[in-house]
């Protein structure tokens, strides 16, 4: 079964960036990863929150709505 995120945290060393994921039960798993190994994760999560933009404003916009019991026709 897959763990929850709990925490993210990329930081910046001499050559490379750290990685560090800490899961919900406080385990924390550390990756050292290049610049172009960032920018690949950071292409592909900004590719996942463009096609789920439209999803994820719906119900945002569906959130914001009051149902104050009258019905529209």
């Amino acid at each position: 079964m897959a763990k929850t995120v709990d925490t993210l945290l990329i930081t910046r060393t001499a050559d490379t960036y750290m990685l560090q994921i800490e899961d919900e039960d406080g385990e924390t798993f550390e990756f050292d990863i290049t610049y172009d190994q960032l920018e690949l994760i950071s292409e592909d999560i900004e590719r996942h929150l463009d096609e789920d933009e439209e999803d994820a404003l719906a119900v945002e916009s569906d959130d914001d709505e009051v149902d104050d019991g009258e019905v529209e026709a």
